[in-house]
């Protein structure tokens, strides 16, 4: 009778309808696109990860020397996510984020001479040396900031889309927040209005695992944070935020989608920062061996 009972349950597991959301999330990976650089795209796209690495390194440096006062938020180890997405981007596109900013500003074309002297308090830095690391702002290179506000910046993103919208420009807006900032409620007013308007937004969630010394499994009921827009109907994707091609071929799609007038989209970027929230966190809420392993294995560069 034991047998026969094995026997019964193993046919009703076999029966039984799979998980939606695991089926979803299988094909989501399994058919997740790579975009097919030239070779000078590689190139490119390698040398700015790689001006943003050593430039974060150099600035992590003369923290440590105090020549660079206040807060400062290095993007060590997420440097894939803004290279593959400006890469997609045209003149007159938008972008803004929070206050891990620096590799944003570089990968949009702005000056690194600049963004340094900013950091050093410098007269001519991009915003003449007052504003530090978490405010710099560059209307030519289309870098809206810099933010300190936790998801500040997703508002002011969704009307940088209501603008373009409002002119009939032909022209996105990147809107860049953490994984942390994705449970704001300012968040979910600005998805609404984006949806409800029809908007050009790319909402771009850098999921780098913590939000700030926090897991996300320990803080968020759901973890799968391309599907926040579900309530309102906006589409999302997850995406390998540490393989620039695979970036590129979601910024192309997601570009594509906003300039033909379908109105807001998501992309969660899986990856991850190998450097704690701030200089001044010492990320003890996570193993040496947990970052080395995602350095010598999924590492972007």
């Amino acid at each position: 009778m034991a047998v026969a009972k094995n026997k019964a349950q193993q046919s009703a597991a076999a029966q039984r309808p799979s998980d939606p959301a695991d089926d979803k999330k299988a094909k989501d990976q399994s058919a997740a696109p790579v975009a097919d650089l030239a070779k000078s795209e590689e190139l490119a796209a390698y040398r700015d990860m790689l001006l943003i690495r050593r430039f974060e390194e150099k600035a992590g440096q003369m923290y440590g020397m105090g020549l660079i006062g206040g807060f400062c938020h290095l993007y060590i180890g997420q440097e894939a996510v803004v290279v593959g997405m400006q890469m997609a981007l045209k003149k007159g596109d938008a972008i803004i984020t929070g206050y891990r900013d620096h590799g944003h500003m570089l990968a949009a074309g702005m000056d690194a001479k600049g963004v340094m002297a900013e950091l050093t308090g410098r007269a001519h830095g991009y915003s003449k040396g007052k504003g530090g690391s978490m405010h710099m702002f560059s209307a030519e290179k289309g870098f809206f900031g810099g933010h300190g506000i936790v998801a500040a910046q997703v508002p002011l993103g969704t009307g940088l889309a209501f603008a373009s919208k409002y002119r009939g420009q032909d022209t996105v807006s990147l809107t860049y927040f953490g994984d942390g900032a994705a449970n704001q409620g300012q968040v979910y007013e600005s998805f609404n209005m984006a949806k409800l308007w029809s908007l050009p937004a790319i909402y771009i969630i850098e999921n780098n695992q913590y939000a700030m010394g926090t897991s996300l499994k320990r803080a968020s009921a759901t973890i799968d944070l391309y599907h926040r827009g579900a309530a309102h109907g906006i589409p999302g994707q997850q995406v390998d935020g540490m393989d620039v091609r695979a970036v590129k071929a979601a910024a192309d799609q997601a570009t594509k989608w906003c300039r033909e007038g379908n109105g807001p989209i998501i992309l969660e970027m899986m990856t991850y920062r190998y450097r704690g929230h701030s200089m001044s966190d010492p990320a003890k809420y996570r193993t040496r061996e947990e970052v080395e392993k995602v350095r010598s294995e999924h590492d972007p560069i």
